[in-house]
């Protein structure tokens, strides 16, 4: 794969991992890491999962504000700038990867950092962990998506508590609202991680991609919609190789062997 300054990505076993490298910054990520996630991400050659993961004690503390601080443009200019050509395009790139990601969070998921998490499929997080949009502290806006994101897992309450409150969501207390998928203990979260990684990429991918596609749409779109949306992505996994093994499995009584086609 390409060789990355802020990053690093590798596949194996079908799984793309791609590691948030900036340790001593807690990784936040500036343009250029958000720019090399991009990258990574819409490379997924013959991967069928992705994982998500920090370098160190931090999945991601946010944007790094310190690397535009030479810029000539005001505050509001220089932000709206970068979230549009670096931000805004790794968020939508993460939501609709055809492929199912896993993000696995240790210490702080913040500002953008929480927003990349939460693009995940699946969220699992270690007792360490904790989600954060602290925008208010500074007086800015969420955003990554997070406005967009936040109501949609855990409701408009939760949400503005968030985003309005600035308040710290530990791990724990993320997946009893649903916020996340799941919290392990801190010494687990790299091996269940990696483990929820591998059986998705050992899934029906043509299937899971589907999935993901209707589930996006059915959030914006009525019931009539969704069913149609559902037929259209049934007729596809249906004349896959995936749906033929898994319909012999089923007959033989025997775990299916996915392919991925």
């Amino acid at each position: 794969m390409s060789e990355f300054e802020t990053i690093k990505a590798s596949r194996d076993n079908a799984v793309l991992t791609v590691t948030l490298n900036r340790p001593e910054r807690l990784n936040a990520c500036p343009p250029q890491m958000a720019e090399e996630l991009f990258a990574a991400v819409t490379d997924l050659g013959d991967a069928r999962a992705v994982l998500l993961k920090g370098e160190g004690r931090a999945f991601c503390s946010g944007a790094d504000l310190a690397s535009n601080a030479r810029s000539t443009q005001t505050g509001g200019e220089r932000a709206k700038a970068s979230l549009s050509r670096y931000y805004n395009p790794l968020i939508q790139a993460l939501t609709n990867l055809p492929v199912p990601v896993v993000a696995q969070v240790q210490g702080p998921a913040a500002g953008v950092g929480c927003s990349i998490a939460l693009t995940a499929d699946f969220v699992i997080a270690g007792k360490s962990g904790y989600f954060l949009q602290a925008f208010v502290n500074i007086g800015l806006v969420p955003d990554g998506g997070s406005s967009w994101m936040l109501p949609r897992l855990i409701g408009s309450a939760q949400a503005a508590r968030m985003m309005m409150l600035g308040e710290k969501v530990h791990a724990e207390e993320a997946e009893r609202i649903g916020l996340i998928y799941r919290c392990v203990e801190d010494d687990a979260l790299e091996s269940d991680a990696r483990a929820l990684a591998e059986r998705l990429a050992n899934g029906p991918t043509v299937a899971l991609g589907a999935m993901k596609q209707v589930m996006r749409q059915g959030l914006q779109a009525d019931l009539a919609t969704t069913l149609s949306a559902e037929a259209e992505a049934q007729r596809q996994a249906g004349n896959t190789q995936d749906a033929a093994e898994g319909a012999m499995a089923f007959l033989q009584k025997r775990k299916a062997e996915f392919k991925g086609a």
